[in-house]
């Protein structure tokens, strides 16, 4: 309910943002810092509407033909590029997203694992086997018509393109800007064709964008300026400070935090918890340490005593059940809030569905078959499905037996990096600590934490050059989001061959890794090629992506402790359900087309009144555009 006429009502937005991006080239980079930083500046064929539905942005139109192979988009006509300074520079033809794909194959994007097995040649031309782009299935058939060829029919193709790797990019500006395009702190090394433009980037201070008077869509666009101040996570406290004072449009609250009650004083009926997103955190278990700088382990006997442990199944299944992830999620959002935000699987549960069963439904019915600790276990989200201290106690027995007579001595010793002035998360890994200390006893497992800045952190997770930096035996720098509408977006990244994610969330970038065969990824890699081939049946495809979660639930190698976006407990003035919904893509809860943000807090009723129209609205909206769909079969 707007209390007033958009003309009347606030157009400025501010919030914040956690990490200064390495670079601008939204083609490379898979970072969440960097499309935070671009996702908002830059357009590409498709976005999404409030109601997750694809819309069309660069493209007017499209159709796919009946093998499902060739793509082809209607560029629509008068989109322009423009410079940081709101300076029109070109138009924005089909020429751009060859260039881009190009520049990305080039430069070897980071998120080419979603394009490169998927468009013909692009994996042929990437490898340095065929030097010629134009063979490469995408094409400028003019300037306002582009064509996409791929390897096989993928059903959620479109999905994919709201993601960057996919986005325009102009090629005259690009040899302008030579080894400076996309430069990290500075607006000027891109172009703009999407609703904002960046106006200022000052690392570890802010980033600001404002609205694009000349954007082809403005008449979405209601706000005129964006702030994002930088926010490190030592004083909790100033998310809401800032909501009062005016300075941010929304907060996340704490319940943990000593001024609650006061806050709730305040805000009474304004408090609210937002809904799990399909975002994942979770801890990486390194099956290949070589980096011993932040470490309390003292002898090579303990060091190898680790490394063999976090190798044997049973150890990591025993940590996986020793861990009580509602008390880790309350150290966050508070006794009431915590199982809300808890998640039990790599892949959202509801992510999709299929013959009247979700995601978590098939992967329940299939990891029973790894053994009776998986009998009946409860999945789903926001409830801790799997902190169990009878059957962490029994895991653990029958890894001590297997690991003593290789000669590995306990209590075995783990390390988990924590940057120092990141008190939340000092405190859920402080909860970590004393649920698996307590459930498997210290004369078996301490946890030791490294309390380190947050550039040492970043080196040695997130940053990290490759995995012999990976300086820890489990990490909290775990973090997924979905890219597009299909379970391989989650499970294809941990396949051995994606080193950059695999060096993150497990500690190794060489496939062939002995310590790669004894955990068995080989078998994973080949569960999930399995379910990518079948690409005729949604739900046996559904079923076969089960099958390698619950491998890779069985194996307890990647730890899930919360949905990212779960259950925070929030106020905010922006209009309830206004901003894009969607549960994949680059655009995310970053972009800001769309957004509305009102005088008054939103109380909770609105929140909910707004939430249950929109949830009709949705399901009508959702239904219409998949029977759309059906019309662009050519």
């Amino acid at each position: 309910s707007k209390s007033s006429n958009d003309a009347e009502a606030p157009k400025a937005y501010g919030y914040t943002y956690t990490a200064d991006p390495e670079t601008l080239d939204y083609l490379i980079s898979g970072k969440q810092s960097t499309k935070v930083a671009t996702s908002n500046g830059i357009d590409g064929l498709f976005t999404n509407d409030k109601y997750g539905n694809l819309t069309p942005a660069v493209a007017e139109d499209w159709s796919v033909s009946k093998d499902g192979l060739t793509y082809t988009y209607k560029i629509r006509k008068g989109v322009k590029w423009f410079t940081s300074d709101g300076e029109e520079y070109a138009e924005v033809t089909a020429k751009d997203f060859v260039n881009g794909l190009k520049h990305a194959a080039d430069k070897k994007s980071a998120a080419m694992y979603l394009a490169e097995n998927s468009v013909k040649g692009l994996a042929d031309y990437v490898a340095g086997n065929n030097k010629d782009f134009a063979s490469v299935g995408v094409k400028a058939v003019d300037d306002y018509t582009l064509e996409y060829t791929l390897n096989k029919p993928e059903p959620y193709w479109n999905t994919k393109m709201a993601y960057s790797i996919f986005w325009p990019l102009n090629e005259e500006f690009e040899k302008s800007k030579g080894a400076d395009f996309g430069k990290a702190t500075d607006p000027t090394s891109l172009l703009y064709n999407g609703p904002f433009l960046l106006r200022g980037l000052t690392a570890k201070s802010s980033i600001e964008f404002v609205k694009n008077e000349n954007y082809w869509d403005k008449d979405n666009v209601h706000l005129d300026t964006v702030t994002l101040a930088y926010y490190d996570g030592s004083d909790q406290e100033s998310l809401e400070r800032n909501f009062t004072s005016g300075a941010y449009s929304y907060a996340r609250l704490f319940p943990t935090s000593s001024n609650f009650s006061k806050v709730e004083e305040t805000y009474k009926d304004n408090i609210y918890y937002n809904p799990q997103g399909p975002g994942i955190a979770g801890l990486g278990v390194n099956i290949d340490r070589q980096s011993y700088k932040y470490t309390s382990k003292t002898t090579d006997e303990e060091k190898t005593s680790t490394k063999k442990a976090l190798l044997n199944k049973d150890f990591r299944q025993a940590l996986n059940f020793a861990f009580d992830r509602k008390a880790y999620s309350a150290q966050l959002n508070g006794e009431k809030g915590a199982p809300l935000a808890v998640r039990n699987l790599f892949v959202k549960p509801e992510f999709v569905s299929a013959n009247g069963k979700s995601f978590g439904d098939m992967v329940t019915e299939k990891v029973a078959t790894y053994g009776d600790e998986w009998k009946n276990v409860n999945l789903a989200d926001g409830q801790d499905g799997l902190f169990n201290a009878e059957k962490a106690k029994a895991e653990l027995a029958k890894a001590k037996t297997a690991l003593e007579a290789e000669g590995v001595k306990f209590p075995i010793h783990i390390d988990i990096p924590v940057d120092q002035t990141s008190k939340g998360y000092i405190a859920r890994i402080q909860s970590f600590k004393q649920s698996v200390e307590t459930t498997l006893g210290t004369e078996n497992v301490v946890i030791d934490i490294q309390q380190i800045t947050t550039d040492e952190l970043h080196n040695i997770t997130y940053y990290a050059a490759n995995a012999a930096a990976e300086d820890w035996d489990l990490s909290g720098a775990v973090g997924w989001n979905p890219d597009y509408e299909d379970p391989s977006t989650y499970l294809d990244i941990l396949k051995t061959t994606n080193s950059e994610t695999t060096k993150s969330y497990m500690g190794y970038d060489n496939p062939s890794s002995p310590a790669v065969a004894q955990v068995g990824l080989k078998e994973y890699d080949k569960l999930v090629d399995e379910a990518g081939n079948e690409t005729s049946d949604l739900a046996v495809r559904y079923e076969k992506y089960a099958a390698a979660q619950a491998w890779l639930t069985d194996s307890a190698i990647v730890i899930p402790t919360m949905s990212s976006t779960g259950a925070a407990t929030v106020v905010s003035k922006v209009v309830p359900f206004s901003e894009p919904s969607s549960q994949t893509g680059n655009k995310g809860s970053t972009y800001l087309k769309y957004v509305e943000v009102q005088d008054e807090p939103v109380t909770k009723k609105q929140y909910e009144q707004a939430r249950e129209k929109w949830q009709k609205e949705k399901a009508e909206s959702n239904k219409k555009a998949q029977q759309d769909l059906e019309k662009h079969v050519k």
